[in-house]
């Protein structure tokens, strides 16, 4: 994977807007948004960082799960970053975990402008059941889906190969894996071309957004949240 910086990288501009603790705070539900997802240790933070070229825009800490909201970060007045709630690690009150089970059901169910996930993974803890079941989801909404591998650097070129493979062998057409270093700039240029087919940045990305109608989705969302939240935390 390149390590190169592209020469045009349009998330440069990206800017916080809010941080929302329920769907009604979010901005309208136009134009294109793009979910970042995955458990609180992923390094979700740190890559969002890395591909806005910017230090301190998506609040990074030691303690994972510490952001209990959707933060939504603004590239352009069309298009949006969604950096959803951490899953599968944080300590928090079982209030506060169901209200997020629900306010998540409702996110994937009926947030139209949903044009992709980003879903990220620790590249030496690949694979978890709320990832599959993410993946499964967008495979039935026919939604795509962007694994990132985070932590790449963690270890050496043929391991990682190895497992960026064995990842891709196991999804869906929908999906597609990389390989991303927040700290090397390992697959950033990769992440910033899928990014740009998404939100239709330039002619030659242009796609029709491959969506199904989002009462369609109940069922599966459901079972994608309640799979993750009935399991015993790690």
């Amino acid at each position: 994977m390149s390590t190169e910086s592209p020469r045009h990288n349009p998330y440069r501009s990206a800017e916080y807007v809010i941080s929302a603790h329920n769907l009604k705070q979010l901005p309208p539900d136009l134009g294109f948004e793009v979910a970042f997802a995955g458990r609180s240790n992923a390094g979700k933070s740190s890559a969002i960082n890395a591909l806005t070229d910017q230090k301190s825009l998506a609040r990074t800490s030691k303690t994972p799960g510490r952001t209990q909201q959707i933060v939504i970060f603004e590239i352009d007045p069309q298009r949006r970053i969604a950096d959803l709630p951490g899953y599968g690690y944080a300590k928090v009150p079982e209030k506060l975990r169901a209200h997020w089970k629900h306010v998540m059901q409702l996110y994937f169910q009926k947030r139209e402008s949903l044009r992709g996930v980003v879903l990220l993974m620790d590249i030496r803890h690949p694979m978890r059941p709320f990832d599959e079941q993410m993946i499964n989801w967008c495979a039935y909404r026919n939604l795509p889906c962007a694994v990132v591998l985070t932590k790449a650097d963690k270890l050496k070129r043929g391991p990682a190969q190895a497992t960026l493979l064995q990842v891709q062998k196991s999804l869906p057409p929908v999906a597609r894996a990389l390989t991303f270093s927040s700290t090397k700039g390992q697959g950033k240029t990769e992440l910033i071309k899928v990014l740009n087919s998404w939100y239709e940045l330039g002619e030659e990305n242009r796609q029709d957004h491959p969506g199904e109608d989002p009462d369609s989705l109940k069922p599966a969302a459901h079972d994608i949240i309640d799979s993750e939240h009935s399991a015993k935390r790690s």
